[in-house]
């Protein structure tokens, strides 16, 4: 009786560490050795600017944008061109931006918070007009969707005129190289692409956990509101989540809030969890168990600023995994 007692115990007990195992599987391949980085300056590898118009010559990190690139060159710049009329203007849906307003190429159009729409006046001048190149009025036309009454024109400083939505004067980015490219959503916190009817462009309804394709890292999870979400490879997973982000850390990479399961799209649902911070007694999400945040870098959808961040911040995949994280 004493030994099938003490059998009966051991297997309850493989079982019970299976079970975690199961539910909080730990990934191999994270590199514990490497820097925090929690020290690392929010917008530390920021790609998009962050002044009031953003510099021409960095590289664009917007929602469905290229990341990491350099200044667009001659020929990939036409459409954005200072000049350039703007056509038979569209409406182009955006995945995550709904309703985008776009001149006749295809190229997406954007106004400045420091203009004014009534009256309308354009406050983008010398190198800010470099960056963000004002839409000429003279060709513009309505297209299918567009009221023509929203249609009008700003006269500049230098006496050109230029083609304002709804009163507010639209300019192109001269970093979105391709037709619906979008690098300048939320540039400066000041910068968004322009609705049909000249109001912002706003993130379409998310659930609060899903899945980009991102031209870069691949598919990523995101929260509700379109942001990159990151994994912190000091952080545990097993056999229960834990933290290792803490005190300043947290300024800079703010946790993600709990999120049912029902409320997620495209993600692992496996070791899909909150748990309780024992520093703070702040609820966090994990994806596979892992805990779960995202970046202060970070000021748009789509941006992904932090990845990478110290050689120990890295994007999520859909099943919890790090990516681009070197391999062990």
């Amino acid at each position: 009786m004493k030994t099938s007692w003490r059998s009966a115990s051991l297997v309850a007990s493989a079982v019970a560490v299976l079970a975690l195992t199961t539910a909080c599987g730990q990934e191999s391949g994270t590199a514990s050795s490497q820097n925090v980085g929690a020290t690392a300056a929010a917008g530390a590898g920021t790609v998009a600017g962050t002044g009031d118009y953003g510099s021409v010559g960095a590289g664009g990190a917007g929602t469905g944008g290229t990341v990491g690139s350099t200044a667009p060159s001659a020929a990939a710049s036409v459409p954005a061109a200072s000049g350039v009329g703007a056509g038979k203007l569209a409406v182009s849906t955006n995945a995550e931006l709904g309703e985008v307003l776009t001149d006749g190429n295809g190229m997406t159009l954007y106004r400045f918070d420091q203009d004014t729409a009534e009256p309308p006046k354009t406050n983008c001048n010398g190198d800010c007009a470099t960056a963000w190149p004002p839409v000429p009025a003279d060709d513009a036309a309505a297209g299918e969707g567009i009221d023509k009454s929203t249609l009008g024109e700003v006269t500049r400083a230098d006496g050109t005129k230029q083609l304002t939505i709804g009163g507010w004067p639209a300019y192109r980015y001269a970093k979105d190289k391709s037709a619906g490219d979008v690098n300048g959503q939320g540039v400066g916190g000041k910068w968004y692409a322009l609705a049909p009817d000249g109001k912002k462009a706003k993130v379409s309804d998310l659930p609060g956990l899903s899945t980009r394709k991102d031209p870069n890292l691949g598919e990523i999870v995101v929260d509700k509101n379109g942001m990159t979400v990151y994994r912190f490879v000091k952080d545990k997973a097993w056999p229960k989540p834990v933290s290792a982000c803490v005190g300043a850390c947290l300024e800079k990479w703010p946790v993600v809030a709990p999120v049912e399961a029902n409320d997620t799209e495209g993600v692992q649902k496996k070791g899909l969890m909150s748990f309780t911070r024992p520093d703070n007694n702040v609820k966090q999400m994990t994806v596979n168990c892992s805990p779960i945040y995202t970046f202060a870098g970070d000021k748009a959808p789509g941006d992904i600023n932090g990845q990478g961040v110290g050689g120990t911040w890295y994007a999520v995949a859909p099943d919890g995994k790090l990516v681009g994280a070197p391999k062990q």
